[in-house]
């Protein structure tokens, strides 16, 4: 009687459940397609053969040297809040 008072419930609830995930799934993504597109510019700057002006090479490649260091030994953290600590005058 036990199991059959379980499977009972258990089918009850089954019917109760509602399937909502196809909703989701329609719109799955879309916030991010449309942050993507507002944050370009140019959506066909691949398919420009000009090279990039401004920078040259050898600049270039320092500046991502310096910048890939950055996370290899990051600069320490700076304690911006200073509770209780001694900023004035000693007394």
């Amino acid at each position: 009687m036990n199991k059959f008072t379980g499977l009972i419930v258990l089918a009850l609830l089954g019917g109760c459940a509602s399937s909502i995930t196809p909703n989701y799934d329609a719109k799955f993504g879309d916030a991010v397609r449309e942050a993507r597109q507002k944050m370009t510019i140019n959506p066909n700057a691949g398919t420009n053969p000009d090279q990039v002006l401004g920078m040259d090479g050898k600049s270039a490649r320092e500046t991502i040297i310096l910048y890939q260091g950055t996370y290899k030994a990051p600069p320490p953290a700076v304690n911006v809040i200073n509770i209780g600590g001694g900023i004035g005058g000693g007394n």
